[in-house]
């Protein structure tokens, strides 16, 4: 899979040299040179010097051929403007950005061109799942002082739930579904609700883990 890493910096750094060792190729966009020359080449396919919101210097990346972009800079208006320039005009498949400011998270969503929101604190192991392929399931917060986790699922045509209700799915022990997003509304399912495929599932658990959330639903 070819990737970019918007932005070199502590999570950049860390995510380009993880996707590399999994086996993707990685090129690293930053407007500092020093981070790049921080970065070991020999990590990743490419360093390119420039700044990720300006068009030239993404499509000289090599972003029309690239699977998944991540736009992981220090600066929220910076990831959401190379999320949308992504998406939007280069048709980028898959697109990740990071969410610096929790209270900025809202932005972060289709109509920016993100695909999956990352908050700050995003355990690496997540991202690393994104680019391999486990791209229907997502953890999105775990909320410690509740002991639980938030794990957001998409649903298709081809997912075990499309079809099926609640009651018709084995999930972990201490895991509920807490609500749906439908054609962009959000619902509280009933036992009797039928997943459709393009359905948003946001499931709150104490013991399931993200692949376990993926092994139920898809």
């Amino acid at each position: 899979m070819k990737i970019i890493v918007a932005g070199a910096g502590r999570l950049g750094e860390q995510a380009a040299h993880l996707l590399s060792a999994t086996g993707h190729q990685v090129t690293v966009i930053d407007r500092d040179r020093t981070r790049l020359a921080e970065l070991a080449e020999e990590h990743v396919h490419r360093l390119v010097h420039g700044d990720a919101c300006e068009p030239s210097i993404l499509e000289s990346s090599g972003v029309l051929n690239t699977d998944l972009l991540l736009a992981a800079t220090g600066e929220d208006e910076d990831n959401l403007v190379i999320a949308l320039l992504a998406k939007r005009q280069f048709a980028v498949p898959r697109t990740l950005a990071r969410v610096n400011d929790p209270d900025n998270t809202w932005l972060f969503d289709a109509r920016w061109g993100v695909d999956v929101a990352l908050p700050a604190a995003t355990p690496l192991i997540s991202l690393i799942e994104e680019a391999s392929g486990a791209t229907d399931t997502v953890g999105l917060v775990q909320l410690a002082a509740a002991g639980v986790t938030l794990i957001e699922t998409r649903i298709d045509e081809h997912s075990t739930a499309a079809g099926r209700t609640r009651t018709d799915l084995s999930l972990p022990p201490g895991t509920i579904v807490a609500a749906v997003i439908h054609d962009t509304q959000p619902l509280v399912p009933d036992q009797d609700y039928r997943f459709h495929p393009g359905d948003t599932v946001l499931v709150v658990s104490n013991t399931a883990t993200e692949r376990d959330i993926h092994n139920a639903f898809q």
